[in-house]
């Protein structure tokens, strides 16, 4: 069985970030980059750009430091014994960078990860094994599949800046008018072709960008509910309680308290 043994969604470090891991983690350490870095892996080094990843064995020396602010990352550690073999036969690039081809799935496959460690149950150990098995299959698909083809291949680029830039500013706010107009495209068409790629509307990441800081806000300071909804990008605390509700199936101070 592979199991995690720690892991990251969206964490977003407003004056950066050094990770430096010496004699390395120990375990297996997955990083996708969110943001342009530097990394250096075993005295070789690298300049990284967002979407790009690493997938570190537990004794290699490794460090990472941002090289643009804010510094976004997707992350999780896991191990097994039979993790090295499972990897091997997926022949995944170790101790080097990688670039994600669909990095919007990879982020979204780490945050399923977090949230079915944080809700727990009796089958969570088995649910996480099967999640990372399927995770780390698919980033060695991914990697034998062509490139995408057509308008939606041709604005994968601008359109993943664009995600990626929700996701690091969550407080920011964007108007469909002017991220479409950013790219040169017709707001409706903006629409579709970032559906098309990602899966998802540009509404819903928004608000998932929102909650998944406002979530991290809550785990980790001991911000007022009001000064998280402000510091998500909400205009008043109301509309963030309610859209945290219906999203989260909770409320901000019952999320708070659930540990």
């Amino acid at each position: 069985m592979i199991q995690l043994v720690s892991c990251g969604h969206n964490f977003v470090h407003s004056d950066g970030i050094r990770i430096d891991r010496g004699s390395g983690a120990g375990n297996y350490a997955f990083v996708l980059f969110r943001s342009k870095a530097e990394v250096v892996i075993d005295g070789t080094a690298y300049t990284v750009d967002n979407n790009a990843y690493i997938l570190m064995q537990p004794s290699t020396p490794y460090m990472y430091r941002d090289l643009e602010k804010p510094f976004v990352n997707d992350w999780f550690h896991c191990e097994g014994t039979e993790l090295g073999a499972y990897l091997q036969q997926l022949q995944l690039p170790l101790d080097r960078p990688a670039e994600a081809a669909y990095p919007a799935s990879v982020s979204r496959g780490i945050m399923e990860l977090q949230n079915v460690n944080w809700l727990g149950g009796p089958h969570r150990l088995e649910i996480i094994d099967l999640d990372l098995r399927s995770l780390l299959m698919k980033l060695a698909n991914w990697r034998h599949l062509p490139p995408a083809q057509g308008n939606a291949g041709r604005y994968l680029h601008q359109l993943s800046e664009i995600r990626s830039e929700l996701y690091r500013s969550p407080q920011a706010s964007y108007s469909l008018d002017e991220l479409a107009a950013s790219v040169n495209l017709s707001k409706s068409y903006f629409q579709h072709l970032y559906k098309d790629l990602f899966g998802c509307s540009v509404s819903s990441d928004m608000i998932n960008s929102r909650l998944e800081y406002a979530k991290y806000l809550l785990d980790n300071s001991s911000l007022s509910i009001g000064g998280i909804a402000k510091m998500c990008g909400y205009e008043n605390e109301t509309h963030f309680m309610r859209q945290f509700k219906k999203f989260v199936s909770a409320t901000p101070s019952g999320y708070r308290k659930r540990k």
